[in-house]
């Protein structure tokens, strides 16, 4: 039975997609990807492309980049839409995704608009704070720790609250709000405990110290912070 498959890449290099990932591409019948800037293919579609085969009908599709809520609900419904339409014709349809479509992805509004019209099938990807842990040798969490992530983009406040009370943190998309973000590391004395890696695991990838840094830095969109508390109490 024809389906629609939410299906992650992972952070960034080829070699990370999961051999489900892989077998799974390679059965569509059709692939929705976001067109980026300049009409390019998506990270998403450059990172899956050597394991997509040149049969399959690509469909390029304009995902807004705006805080407009309403702008992108209409774009999502009609692309939706279209994606029902595909899979109600026995075809099998599916959405590239950076890293894991669970994971702040728009993978999850389209699957809400669609979930009780079609059979949804979700295939898990390697997160990019799973694959910064992995670069910088050190475990996400340990024992009882907590791990919190949270996009950098949310009430500051509420940032700052969260990495007080937290004892692993990742922000997402860091670069949103990296100025502010940095003056409250450095007012906090945690530039330390802060691991700020951008493009993990791709060919542009950089490890950055935040104790050579001054917070003007222009950071890639694609850049992560894993915030590590030394010695705090049990």
């Amino acid at each position: 039975m024809s389906k629609l498959f939410g299906i992650g890449v992972g952070p960034g290099d080829p070699q990370l997609l999961t051999v489900k990932a892989i077998e799974t591409i390679k059965l569509l019948d059709v692939l929705y990807t976001p067109t980026a800037r300049n009409n390019k293919p998506s990270t998403a579609f450059r990172i899956a492309d050597q394991y997509i085969p040149k049969e399959i009908d690509v469909k390029k599709r304009k995902f807004p980049m705006t805080n407009n809520w309403h702008e992108k609900r209409k774009s999502w419904n009609l692309i939706a839409q279209e994606m029902v339409t595909d899979v109600k014709q026995g075809k099998n349809v599916g959405f590239l995704t950076l890293g894991d479509p669970s994971v702040y992805s728009t993978f999850s509004y389209i699957q809400e608009l669609v979930d009780d019209q079609i059979k949804i099938e979700i295939i898990a990807g390697i997160s990019s704070f799973s694959q910064i842990a992995a670069i910088s040798k050190m475990p996400l969490m340990l024992d009882d720790e907590s791990l919190i992530v949270v996009p950098a983009n949310t009430k500051q406040v509420h940032l700052e609250q969260l990495i007080e009370i937290g004892e692993n943190i990742v922000v997402m998309k860091v670069a949103i709000n990296y100025p502010k973000l940095f003056a409250f590391l450095k007012d906090s004395a945690l530039l330390d405990q802060a691991y700020l890696i951008s493009n993990a695991s791709m060919e542009t990838e950089q490890v950055i110290n935040l104790q050579d840094c001054d917070g003007t830095e222009d950071l890639p969109y694609f850049t992560t912070m894993l915030i590590k508390k030394e010695g705090k109490d049990k």
